[in-house]
């Protein structure tokens, strides 16, 4: 049955705001998921609003058009502040990360530095024992686990014998004269170094030549 002239006209009109709107969405919406086209869809709008009103005169079309508009801007502002906490919970999360970080690695320096003393140890009662003993075996096994702790956080022993002295690792106590080096090298190594991501946790000590 055809339309009557009267509500043929309310539904053009009403028609032509709704696409409007559904369309200017569209248009600025560039990474829109929707797969619909902005004419089909507002066709769709269409036919379900009038549907479920009736016929819809200019006055309600336009106050249906105003409340549309009203909504569009306060989707936009919940949008902006949405958006806005989300940074601002992405700047908090990027700066926690970075202290509980630095915590660590404050951590690992401290422990590290407290069992120094005890790996040394370690390192000159395997020098002096003697090796065919079983109770030294047990000991170089032990100073194994302990170097291979350090190197599973991260902690480098700084090389020493035969490398160029430097002051940014190596703290010399001694000269000797050795003509099989060349000058400044280190000769001997009196007590480990160790740095942890760049870090010096302890310098070298060394005995360095010519």
């Amino acid at each position: 049955m055809e339309k009557e002239p009267r509500r043929k006209i309310d539904e053009e009109i009403f028609g032509e705001i709704v696409d409007d709107i559904i369309i200017d969405k569209f248009e600025s919406s560039k990474d829109s998921k929707c797969g619909c086209d902005a004419e089909i869809f507002g066709e769709i709008v269409d036919d379900f609003i009038i549907d479920k009103c009736g016929a819809i005169t200019p006055e309600a079309a336009e106050k249906l058009h105003l409340e549309l508009a009203a909504a569009k801007e306060l989707n936009d502002l919940c949008m902006d502040k949405i958006r806005h906490q989300a940074a601002e919970f992405e700047n908090y999360r990027n700066r926690t990360s970075k202290e509980m970080g630095q915590i660590f690695d404050k951590g690992v320096r401290e422990v590290v530095s407290a069992l120094l003393p005890i790996i040394d140890n370690f390192a000159l009662a395997v020098k002096n024992a003697d090796k065919k003993d079983p109770f030294a075996a047990g000991m170089m096994m032990i100073q194994s686990q302990l170097h291979t702790m350090l190197e599973n956080l991260g902690i480098e022993k700084i090389p020493a014998v035969g490398e160029k002295f430097d002051t940014k690792y190596h703290s010399a106590v001694s000269h000797i004269k050795d003509e099989s080096l060349d000058e400044g090298v280190v000769a001997e190594e009196l007590q480990g170094g160790y740095v942890y991501k760049g870090s010096v946790i302890r310098h070298a000590v060394v005995v360095v030549a010519n």
